[in-house]
């Protein structure tokens, strides 16, 4: 289409003085506008007299703008839409061609631009429509992170979260309205926080003080992890995580879930991967769940409850499958069909029965077998003597 009826329109706190004339003609032009309350009022005098505005509904949705589909319609988004804005979300839903975007300089931009700070060796989240969990993998002292947050409330929310993260000798700098006349910066430790009369629309940067934040290897403490015993212990989860070889973006199979730990760690190794752990037991499902929100991965792990050779027909295509309990022949039948061509196998076992299983199948198809073997120092009278791990038997294979 050479003349798109959806004009995006990215709006500063500084309302028509920072648009461009390319966004003026577009709103002046437009049948329909929709924008969030603030707004619609920031650029309440270029509205023509024939436009009809539109606040966003409640809960958030983007078919009233698809409703419109065919007239002049303009969307209204903070700063930059395709940087944690409804841009994104619009776009998946038009063909190329329908739409075309002007943005205006972001909240990042603008508070990178206020502290001097360098966005490319700063963390930049949108934490105003997420947990604020979400922090937790990426968390460590001496970073610099800038956060959008809902509203003033949640920045004290925040300051909480982090002093009981062990963050509570960090630097805040509350960002409110920026680049517009009712801008305003303060600065707060977080254990420290008292600042009050905070105003939408806030960002919050941050300087890590305190812990030293997650270990990116993989081989996490058991400790950190809610369990019930049944997990796979840190040293092999280590060589059971390289083994997957975790890449951006991929998605896991984990069956035979336990605590999950193993689709935590898959999720932690690499951006964006996702896990769908699948157990039997109702209460372990619930400790999945719960250390995917500690971990503040549960927008990319899905937790399925049940016996996992009759959930694969509902699972999306993986690209690595980790087997950790459950498997017979019959099981395994059924997995290697459902695996599509190059997805890599892992399997762990503990038990004489699924170790002879598992090495009949290593004869047969090829792949590697291993087995691990870990001791750790115990007391031993007055001294101190080796205890040996149960051993584990890994079975790894790319179909």
């Amino acid at each position: 289409m050479s003349d798109p009826w959806l004009t995006i329109v990215g709006l500063g706190e500084d309302g028509p003085a920072g648009l461009s004339q390319a966004s003026r003609d577009a709103i002046a032009g437009a049948e329909v506008i929709f924008g969030g309350p603030r707004h619609l009022e920031l650029i309440g005098k270029l509205i023509g007299t024939d436009a009809q505005g539109h606040a966003w509904p409640v809960p958030f949705s983007i078919a009233p703008v698809l409703d419109h589909r065919g007239r002049k319609v303009v969307v209204l988004a903070s700063g930059d839409p395709f940087w944690f804005g409804a841009g994104g979300s619009l776009v998946r839903h038009l063909r190329p061609g329908e739409w075309v975007c002007h943005p205006a300089p972001s909240t990042f931009s603008w508070a990178a631009a206020r502290l001097g700070w360098r966005l490319e060796e700063t963390l930049c989240l949108g934490l105003h429509a997420a947990p604020l969990s979400r922090l937790r993998p990426v968390l460590a002292r001496g970073l610099r992170l800038i956060c959008l947050l809902r509203d003033g409330a949640a920045v004290a929310e925040l300051a909480d979260w982090l002093t009981g993260a062990g963050f509570g000798d960090s630097r805040l700098w509350v960002l409110e309205a920026l680049g517009g006349p009712r801008e305003r910066i303060r600065q707060a430790r977080a254990a420290r926080f008292d600042l009050s009369d905070i105003h939408a629309p806030v960002a919050v940067a941050i300087e890590a003080e305190g812990a030293p934040g997650l270990p990116r290897s993989p081989g996490l403490p058991e400790d950190l992890f809610v369990h019930d015993g049944q997990i796979t212990k840190r040293h092999v989860r280590a060589l059971t995580i390289a083994a997957l070889a975790p890449r951006p973006g991929e998605c896991l199979w984990d069956l035979g879930a336990g605590s999950g730990s193993v689709s935590v760690e898959w999720c932690l190794a690499a951006p964006a991967a996702t896990a769908h752990s699948v157990e039997s037991r109702q209460d372990r499902a619930e400790n999945i769940r719960a250390n995917a929100d500690a971990f503040g991965l549960g927008h990319r792990m899905s937790v399925h409850q049940g016996d996992w050779p009759d959930c694969l027909d509902a699972l999306p295509r993986p690209d690595a499958v980790f087997v950790g309990g459950g498997l017979d022949g019959v099981a395994f039948d059924r997995l290697w069909s459902a695996m599509p061509d190059h997805a890599r196998l892992v399997v762990n076992t503990v038990t004489l029965e699924t170790e002879s299983l598992v090495a009949g199948l290593h004869a047969r198809m090829g792949g590697t077998l291993v087995r691990i073997g870990i001791e750790e120092a115990a007391p031993l009278g007055r001294m101190r003597g080796w205890v040996p791990a149960r051993p584990v038997v890994q079975w790894s294979i790319i179909k």
